[in-house]
């Protein structure tokens, strides 16, 4: 494989965002898809994944750019080639270089070199030739390693939050413009990821993955408690004292629901089955709470209650 910087096209100095932006650009020109009858963009569809295999890995671009490596990602000038003194010995501590112009396998020393270890690395087999693969073999008998998969694409997803209690298919659009209906998960949380199949980038070995990213959108009046949801409502002091039936919100439409004559502030009242779905599939409750709103200066109310006194010692349990 020629350099993986020129198969790119970005300079050895690029920024691994440089890079990942010059191979998502080539991996959608040559992506086979879109380039059928024409073998040549297969193959440097290929070439292009490999390189940027090598240099989206820090380690693996950090020792070729060293020379410790070739562009295939297997040990460089096993042999010494190119040696950098006279007489093409390597003493004196100088890096050996290939007559490639590319920098050696490291540094003389006199613990010497495992030649073994170079092979092993080169042909799948220490010591032995047999059994070699093209690109590099893997473990022992020379097995080819699974070419590598493209890379994960990642997404945030911005999710009402009643659409989010009552797991509403949520509309997705891919990096490649197509869509998708992702269903949300039974225990969906705020930041929950969700990953899709196949949908990332392309690499030889297939697609990566797409990783989404849930976001729950804040509701204006509900609150989410566990898989319960709170709500707070006013009712006003003639609801309160003689009962009455007031229409509330749900995440799954408005419903009526009976205040009971008597009812004070604090009082919670339970609706079943209206909050978010456990992960066993069973929903948690909507707890709503209900708050006495006392208007102010209403002369009416005034007059009404003029000459009336509360006979009952309300705070009498604080014994003060």
């Amino acid at each position: 494989m020629a350099d993986p910087y020129s198969i790119l096209g970005v300079p050895r100095t690029a920024s691994e965002k440089d890079i990942k932006s010059a191979y998502r650009t080539l991996a959608k020109e040559l992506h086979p898809d879109r380039n059928a009858g024409k073998p040549n963009a297969a193959e440097r569809f290929a070439e292009v994944t490999r390189a940027y295999d090598l240099l989206s890995d820090k380690d693996k671009r950090a020792r070729f750019d060293r020379g410790e490596i070739d562009a295939e990602g297997n040990p460089a000038g096993p042999f010494g080639f190119g040696a950098g003194g006279p007489g093409g010995g390597m003493g004196g501590g100088q890096r050996g270089y290939r007559h490639d112009g590319f920098e050696g396998f490291g540094q003389s020393s006199s613990e010497g070199v495992d030649l073994g270890d170079i092979f092993e690395g080169l042909f799948g087999g220490r010591g032995g030739m047999g059994g070699s693969t093209a690109g590099g073999a893997g473990g022992p008998g020379g097995r080819r390693r699974p070419a590598p998969r493209g890379a994960n694409a990642t997404y945030t997803l911005k999710v009402p939050f009643t659409d989010a209690a009552r797991r509403e298919p949520q509309r997705v659009t891919l990096a490649d413009g197509k869509t998708i209906d992702l269903k949300l998960p039974a225990g969906l949380v705020d930041g929950q990821q969700v990953r899709l199949g196949g949908k990332g980038e392309p690499g030889p070995g297939g697609f990566g993955d797409a990783i989404v990213t849930i976001e729950i959108e804040p509701s204006p009046y509900f609150e989410r408690d566990g898989d319960n949801i709170r709500l707070e409502v006013p009712i006003s002091i003639d609801e309160a004292i003689t009962g009455a039936k007031v229409r509330i919100p749900t995440v799954e439409g408005p419903v009526m629901m009976t205040i009971a004559p008597g009812s004070t502030s604090g009082r919670t009242l339970r609706l079943k089955g209206r909050g978010f779905t456990r992960k066993n599939g069973e929903r948690g409750d909507q707890l709503v709470t209900l708050l006495v709103d006392v208007p102010v200066d209403d002369a009416d109310l005034r007059a009404r209650l003029e000459g009336w006194r509360e006979t009952r010692d309300l705070r009498a349990k604080f014994a003060v």
